[in-house]
């Protein structure tokens, strides 16, 4: 006979089977929407298409200049990660390591970046970059999404992690002669890989999906990233909806197999950065 408990198992999972449909419904949407024409997506919103056709997103490609928009997306995003990666992974390893009360203090400044939006910095952050000439330049961008929205977190979890490896490693090290920042590198760094790729995967999804910074520091349509061209496609009165989906979904493309090919890595780094000893 079935127990209660199997019974309670099988309810859960229909429960959470229900609530998967339902999440996927507007992704259905999206989709679908993108091979119909307007009138079948106002006729039938959820229904197929009576035909199978991309005139839609060749219609995306050339309205939202594509190839362009992609290249400073992949600059952008490249450029910000590696040095968030560098930067951050350098800071977390003196914090962690040291027991200077100021590094402390250090740590507890940088959490604070958690909580308080930069937004609130706007105006001054603004005049920073144009007093220094970055303004509607792709390095601009790289620099405020590095220093002023991502960085933080990328040293909490360098930090989490870099507490897992051991301090005889640094030790030995030490012995052989090496210096601090050798010891690094060549001792300590590659052992991070599993974080490193963790920060990789979440910083270029913050990256690639900010609007804000692009939208503000970005003034020259031929340094727009993609989500500035989505966005410039929206109707002030109407918009066509045939035409916008396919726009979103080519924005979001490529980070979406980015992510399915890099997403085991982000288990295995949080977890083993969660967990001393």
């Amino acid at each position: 006979m079935i127990n209660k408990r199997q019974i309670g198992n099988v309810s859960v999972n229909l429960l959470f089977a229900l609530i998967g449909a339902v999440m996927l419904v507007p992704i259905y949407y999206l989709i679908v929407t993108t091979f119909k024409t307007p009138d079948e997506a106002a006729a039938s919103p959820l229904g197929l298409p009576r035909s199978l056709t991309f005139d839609n997103y060749s219609n995306a490609l050339a309205a939202m200049n594509f190839p362009r928009a992609l290249m400073n997306n992949l600059i952008i995003t490249g450029f910000a990660v590696i040095l968030l990666i560098v930067v951050s992974s350098m800071a977390a390893y003196v914090i962690a390591r040291s027991n200077k009360k100021i590094y402390k203090w250090m740590f507890t400044i940088f959490m604070v970046g958690l909580i308080i939006p930069f937004q609130i910095a706007i105006i001054p952050l603004y005049k920073i970059i144009a007093g220094l000439q970055l303004m509607n330049t792709l390095p601009g961008v790289i620099l405020i999404s590095v220093f002023c929205i991502n960085l933080p977190l990328s040293i909490y979890l360098f930090k989490g992690f870099i507490g897992t490896v051991p301090v005889e490693l640094e030790e030995a090290a030490a012995i052989d002669g090496y210096g601090t920042f050798r010891t690094f590198w060549n001792i300590v760094f590659p052992l991070l890989k599993p974080i490193v790729a963790t920060v990789a995967i979440l910083d270029a999804l913050a990256v690639w999906n900010d609007f804000m910074t692009p939208l503000l520091f970005l003034q020259d349509p031929k340094k727009a990233v993609l989500l500035q061209e989505v966005y410039k496609n929206v109707g002030p009165f109407s918009t066509n909806w045939t035409s916008f989906f396919p726009m979103l979904v080519l924005a979001t493309l490529p980070l979406v197999v980015f992510y399915l090919i890099m997403q085991k890595n982000i288990i295995d780094g949080v977890v083993a950065g969660s967990v001393k000893g």
